[in-house]
């Protein structure tokens, strides 16, 4: 991934140093079951644990003439260690190290995103609260519909990225498993005790079964998780950019002091960090795709795998990193315009107040089908530049038992927004699925 879009302690665990870093910790957790059981020297765990320092500028200039890397770099531990070093990836196969040390690594980052996910909630939750009778219109399709509040905007993405924190904790438990079963995953050349207490040493617990690979159903699962938050992640973004359009200002991301927004208009002031979430949310499910087209290896394994993971997987990680942080300096920088979504939702005339008029007609013994008839007439009206109280004050078909007391107060936003506090509540309670 580009640095424009990494942030620097998710992008190091998919660096060359951190890769063979963590393969060089599954093949000492190895070596150390080996000498537990018996099998070889504790001197050769110890001359590789003491004496080994990985370069990864080494490995590659190895890499240049084998062209295998976990061969290159067995090599470049073995010039390290002496004789010892022919007990160094003792009874295994590349995958075992390079599928083994990648779940650690895929550990490591879901523990990483899981901690954004966190800060974004709790972004929101504050915002949700302070904001929960801050009235604003609800719209559908676009379109002006009934009123809502800011605070309950808040908390419908408060509760999505609560699902998206539930299914990276799950990706995480899912993916908490290595294999050490050898080439084919029959334990020719290890058996299911050293792969548990190797496993055991490094946090993991053995697939049950396995081939060559761990199967890459796994590795679906989390890029599809991460396409899912970056949806999430476009949707607050979507609502953001919508909010800021010119016509409706309600709501503004924040904008620096110097900050430009067009090199040719000076007035624009552009909703560019929303922006880049949806652009970027395009990239992840591409990812999500990728993982599931890898799914399909030929019979114990193929590497057609390989190539794309080594992209997606790191990509993927560092974006969704990135984007969450993006997202919670959204959240917690929003410049909310009250007065202008209080102006809009004067300008609709009553117009969000369709569906109480509507009901209090049927209440009044009017048809359901008269009744929509009577509203609807009115309201196209009061949307060609009339006034929607008025027009349906006007209309002879109205029941006059409605022009009582009861007339002004289905225009009360009040009555729209009373049980709001009290979903945000739900909304925000952990015990809530």
């Amino acid at each position: 991934m580009i640095r424009r879009y990494s942030r620097a302690k998710m992008a190091a665990l998919f660096e060359d140093q951190a890769r063979y870093d963590s393969w060089l910790r599954v093949e000492l957790a190895v070596m150390e079951a080996w000498a537990e059981a018996g099998a070889i020297p504790a001197s050769a765990v110890t001359a590789v644990a003491h004496n080994v320092h990985l370069d990864p500028a080494r490995i590659e200039e190895i890499e240049a003439t084998v062209r295998h890397d976990v061969i290159a770099f067995t090599q470049a531990v073995s010039e390290q260690v002496g004789p010892d070093g022919r007990f160094f990836h003792y009874g295994l196969t590349s995958s075992d190290v390079t599928d083994t040390a990648l779940m650690l690594t895929l550990q490591a980052a879901l523990t990483q995103l899981v901690e954004g996910v966190e800060k974004l909630r709790q972004a929101l939750a504050k915002r949700a609260r302070a904001e929960a009778t801050t009235p604003i219109a609800g719209r559908t399709h676009g379109m002006v519909a009934e009123p809502t509040t800011v605070g309950h905007k808040f908390a419908l993405y408060y509760q999505a990225f609560t699902r998206d924190r539930r299914r990276l904790v799950a990706c995480q438990k899912e993916l908490a498993v290595g294999k050490l079963s050898g080439a084919i995953g029959t334990y020719l050349e290890i058996t299911p005790e050293v792969e548990r207490s190797a496993l055991d040493r490094l946090g993991l617990r053995p697939a049950k079964v396995s081939s060559q690979v761990l199967g890459r159903d796994r590795h679906a699962q989390y890029l599809s998780a991460l396409a899912i938050l970056a949806g999430n992640l476009e949707r607050l973004a979507v609502e953001i950019r919508l909010l800021q359009r010119t016509e409706v200002r309600e709501a503004q991301e924040p904008f620096s002091a110097g900050q430009k927004g067009s090199s040719a208009m000076p007035h624009k002031r552009n909703p560019v960090v929303a922006e880049r979430i949806s652009g970027l949310a395009r990239l992840m499910r591409g990812y999500a795709q990728t993982g599931l087209e890898d799914i399909a290896l030929w019979q114990e394994r193929d590497i057609s795998h390989s190539s794309a993971e080594r992209v997606a997987l790191a990509d993927a990680s560092i974006l969704a990193d990135f984007m969450l942080a993006e997202a919670a300096w959204l959240v917690e920088g929003l410049i909310l315009h009250r007065e202008r979504m209080a102006a809009n939702l004067a300008a609709s005339g009553g117009l969000v107040s369709s569906q109480r008029v509507l009901l209090a007609l049927v209440r009044h013994g009017m048809s359901r089908e008269a009744a929509y008839q009577l509203v609807q007439e009115a309201a196209f009206a009061a949307l060609a530049g009339g006034d929607f109280q008025a027009l349906l004050a006007a209309d002879p078909r109205l029941p006059s038992t409605l022009l009582g007391s009861e007339w002004a107060t289905l225009f009360d936003l009040g009555p729209s927004l009373e049980r709001i506090p009290e979903i945000i509540d739900r909304a925000l309670s952990e015990e809530v699925w």
